[in-house]
């Protein structure tokens, strides 16, 4: 069983709403479709994504029709505040103190880490032996690969991640 995890597509960024509200842009769909030329995952993989427009899009994209949301496939949530011009450093600080809140409304790393985990480890479950294409985020991905391998996040592969780009965990 290989897990896939696919970070969606580049979105339209729009800092006068919510992250997890922005949507693909549309100029940059077609770095979608060419992600799904070099598709390394089976044709019989199970499919779910997150439920944030720019990652449901991104699962259209590349299968060609609507794929089950589960909504704790979510990025980590970052609710309670605005465009954040420094967002590097401070998702480095998320990650360097997992269970604080580090800014007002922002869910602790650890708990981003459980909830996706978890609701990966119950796919796993009701799909034995089934390769899994999940499409999400980065930071929920980071947090997932480091959980799933028994590893530290890594944070530098996190900065290089294109969007939409696959993880892959075996």
């Amino acid at each position: 069983m290989v897990l896939y995890l696919v970070r969606h597509g580049r979105p339209i960024l729009d800092p006068t709403v919510p992250a997890s509200t922005w949507v693909l842009d549309p100029e940059h769909e077609h770095q979608v479709a060419d992600l799904a030329t070099q598709a390394p995952w089976p044709d019989d993989a199970v499919w779910f994504t997150s439920p944030e427009p720019k990652a449901a899009r991104t699962a259209f994209l590349l299968t060609g029709r609507d794929v089950p949301v589960v909504e704790d496939l979510r990025e980590h949530d970052r609710s309670g505040t605005g465009w954040v011009p420094d967002f590097v450093d401070v998702i480095r600080e998320a990650f360097a103190t997992p269970y604080s809140e580090v800014r007002p409304g922002w869910e602790p790393i650890s708990r981003t880490r459980s909830r996706v985990a978890d609701a990966v480890r119950q796919i796993v479950a009701e799909h034995p032996g089934r390769d899994v294409v999940l499409v999400g985020h980065g930071t929920a991905w980071t947090l997932l690969a480091a959980e799933l391998t028994g590893t530290e996040p890594d944070l530098d592969r996190w900065r290089t991640l294109a969007m939409p780009d696959v993880i892959t965990v075996e």
